[in-house]
Protein backbone atom coordinates (compact mmCIF):
# COMPACT_ATOMS: atom_id res chain seq x y z
CA UNK A 1 0.00 0.00 0.00
CA UNK A 2 2.33 2.87 0.76
CA UNK A 3 4.72 1.81 -2.50
CA UNK A 4 1.65 2.58 -4.69
CA UNK A 5 1.42 6.14 -2.50
CA UNK A 6 4.48 7.06 -2.91
CA UNK A 7 4.51 6.11 -6.82
CA UNK A 8 1.43 8.56 -6.67
CA UNK A 9 3.22 11.26 -4.46
CA UNK A 10 6.52 11.32 -7.02
CA UNK A 11 4.35 11.62 -10.36
CA UNK A 12 2.30 14.66 -8.29
CA UNK A 13 5.52 16.14 -7.70
CA UNK A 14 7.32 15.60 -10.94
CA UNK A 15 3.56 17.43 -12.80
CA UNK A 16 3.83 20.30 -10.17
CA UNK A 17 7.19 20.58 -11.09
CA UNK A 18 6.06 20.90 -14.70
CA UNK A 19 3.76 23.51 -14.42
CA UNK A 20 6.74 26.86 -13.89
CA UNK A 21 7.61 29.31 -15.32
CA UNK A 22 9.59 29.24 -18.80
CA UNK A 23 12.33 32.30 -17.82
CA UNK A 24 13.01 34.75 -20.48
CA UNK A 25 10.21 32.86 -22.67
CA UNK A 26 8.13 34.64 -20.69
CA UNK A 27 9.13 38.53 -20.76
CA UNK A 28 5.53 40.20 -19.30
CA UNK A 29 6.36 41.79 -16.12
CA UNK A 30 5.76 40.10 -12.87
CA UNK A 31 4.38 42.40 -10.64
CA UNK A 32 3.11 45.85 -10.09
CA UNK A 33 6.52 47.34 -9.06
CA UNK A 34 8.44 49.68 -11.11
CA UNK A 35 10.41 48.66 -13.87
CA UNK A 36 13.96 48.50 -13.53
CA UNK A 37 14.99 48.82 -16.43
CA UNK A 38 13.32 51.91 -17.17
CA UNK A 39 15.66 53.82 -13.52
CA UNK A 40 18.97 55.65 -15.16
CA UNK A 41 21.34 56.73 -12.55
CA UNK A 42 22.84 59.88 -12.70
CA UNK A 43 26.13 60.83 -13.77
CA UNK A 44 28.64 62.41 -11.06
CA UNK A 45 28.40 65.23 -10.21
CA UNK A 46 31.83 67.74 -11.26
CA UNK A 47 32.97 71.46 -10.45
CA UNK A 48 33.06 72.93 -13.46
CA UNK A 49 36.30 74.88 -14.26
CA UNK A 50 34.55 78.49 -14.63
CA UNK A 51 31.51 79.19 -12.87
CA UNK A 52 30.90 82.38 -14.71
CA UNK A 53 30.43 80.40 -18.16
CA UNK A 54 27.65 78.22 -17.08
CA UNK A 55 24.67 77.67 -19.01
CA UNK A 56 21.46 79.09 -18.27
CA UNK A 57 18.69 76.61 -16.75
CA UNK A 58 15.63 75.72 -18.81
CA UNK A 59 13.32 74.15 -17.00
CA UNK A 60 12.11 70.76 -18.13
CA UNK A 61 15.04 70.68 -20.39
CA UNK A 62 18.20 67.94 -19.57
CA UNK A 63 21.01 68.98 -17.93
CA UNK A 64 24.50 68.42 -17.44
CA UNK A 65 24.46 65.10 -15.04
CA UNK A 66 21.59 63.26 -16.91
CA UNK A 67 22.52 60.23 -19.09
CA UNK A 68 22.22 59.89 -22.82
CA UNK A 69 22.30 55.84 -23.37
CA UNK A 70 21.55 56.75 -27.01
CA UNK A 71 24.42 59.28 -27.51
CA UNK A 72 26.97 57.22 -24.52
CA UNK A 73 26.73 54.28 -26.63
CA UNK A 74 27.48 55.94 -29.91
CA UNK A 75 30.53 57.36 -28.31
CA UNK A 76 31.35 53.88 -27.06
CA UNK A 77 31.37 52.07 -30.52
CA UNK A 78 33.50 54.58 -32.20
CA UNK A 79 30.72 57.15 -33.39
CA UNK A 80 29.31 60.23 -32.98
CA UNK A 81 25.91 61.45 -31.93
CA UNK A 82 24.09 63.30 -34.86
CA UNK A 83 20.78 64.46 -35.14
CA UNK A 84 19.25 63.16 -38.43
CA UNK A 85 20.75 60.80 -40.88
CA UNK A 86 24.32 61.70 -41.29
CA UNK A 87 25.53 63.04 -45.00
CA UNK A 88 27.56 59.32 -45.48
CA UNK A 89 24.51 57.30 -45.14
CA UNK A 90 22.27 59.25 -47.60
CA UNK A 91 22.58 57.08 -50.24
CA UNK A 92 21.77 54.05 -48.08
CA UNK A 93 19.01 55.68 -46.73
CA UNK A 94 17.52 56.65 -50.10
CA UNK A 95 18.33 53.15 -51.53
CA UNK A 96 16.39 51.51 -48.72
CA UNK A 97 13.26 53.82 -49.06
CA UNK A 98 12.64 53.73 -52.85
CA UNK A 99 9.99 52.31 -52.44
CA UNK A 100 8.23 54.53 -49.81
CA UNK A 101 8.19 54.66 -46.10
CA UNK A 102 5.71 54.14 -44.28
CA UNK A 103 4.72 55.55 -41.07
CA UNK A 104 3.89 54.02 -37.98
CA UNK A 105 5.41 50.96 -39.30
CA UNK A 106 6.24 49.38 -35.26
CA UNK A 107 2.45 50.10 -34.38
CA UNK A 108 1.14 48.40 -37.65
CA UNK A 109 3.52 45.41 -37.29
CA UNK A 110 2.94 45.02 -33.82
CA UNK A 111 -0.79 45.00 -34.34
CA UNK A 112 -0.62 42.16 -37.33
CA UNK A 113 1.40 39.73 -35.14
CA UNK A 114 -1.00 40.17 -32.66
CA UNK A 115 -4.07 39.43 -34.65
CA UNK A 116 -2.26 36.67 -36.30
CA UNK A 117 -1.08 35.05 -33.09
CA UNK A 118 -4.64 34.85 -31.38
CA UNK A 119 -6.16 33.62 -34.70
CA UNK A 120 -3.82 30.91 -34.83
CA UNK A 121 -4.45 30.17 -31.39
CA UNK A 122 -8.58 29.99 -31.16
CA UNK A 123 -8.41 25.75 -30.53
CA UNK A 124 -5.51 26.37 -28.22
CA UNK A 125 -6.72 28.53 -25.40
CA UNK A 126 -7.29 25.42 -23.19
CA UNK A 127 -4.32 24.19 -21.49
CA UNK A 128 -3.31 22.78 -18.61
CA UNK A 129 -0.13 23.71 -19.16
CA UNK A 130 1.09 26.88 -19.82
CA UNK A 131 3.06 26.92 -23.35
CA UNK A 132 5.13 29.36 -24.97
CA UNK A 133 2.07 31.22 -27.51
CA UNK A 134 4.41 32.59 -29.62
CA UNK A 135 6.76 29.50 -30.72
CA UNK A 136 2.97 27.49 -30.84
CA UNK A 137 1.95 30.25 -33.38
CA UNK A 138 4.76 30.49 -35.73
CA UNK A 139 5.69 26.59 -35.65
CA UNK A 140 4.66 26.10 -39.62
CA UNK A 141 7.04 29.66 -40.31
CA UNK A 142 10.31 27.79 -38.53
CA UNK A 143 13.00 27.17 -40.73
CA UNK A 144 15.25 23.69 -39.65
CA UNK A 145 18.70 25.59 -40.46
CA UNK A 146 20.42 21.74 -40.86
CA UNK A 147 17.86 21.31 -43.95
CA UNK A 148 18.26 24.84 -45.35
CA UNK A 149 22.46 24.38 -45.09
CA UNK A 150 22.17 21.24 -46.54
CA UNK A 151 20.02 22.66 -49.85
CA UNK A 152 22.74 25.36 -50.22
CA UNK A 153 25.74 22.72 -50.05
CA UNK A 154 23.89 20.78 -52.74
CA UNK A 155 23.84 23.50 -55.12
CA UNK A 156 27.06 24.49 -54.94
CA UNK A 157 26.77 27.21 -52.68
CA UNK A 158 29.67 27.18 -50.03
CA UNK A 159 28.42 27.34 -46.80
CA UNK A 160 29.92 28.18 -43.57
CA UNK A 161 30.37 24.69 -40.73
CA UNK A 162 27.44 24.08 -38.31
CA UNK A 163 27.14 21.86 -35.14
CA UNK A 164 25.62 17.99 -35.70
CA UNK A 165 22.39 18.06 -35.87
CA UNK A 166 22.23 15.88 -32.50
CA UNK A 167 22.54 19.26 -30.21
CA UNK A 168 19.13 20.92 -31.49
CA UNK A 169 17.73 22.44 -28.53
Amino acid sequence: MRRPLGIIIVVAAVALAGCSKKGLMDIRPTGNGPDEFLILPAKPLTAPSDYSKLPEPTPGQANLTDLNPEADAMAALGGRATSGIPAADGALVTAASRNGVEPGVRETLAAEDAKFRKRQSRMTRLRLFPVDRYSQAYRRQEIDPFKEAEKYRRAGVGTPSSPPETIKK
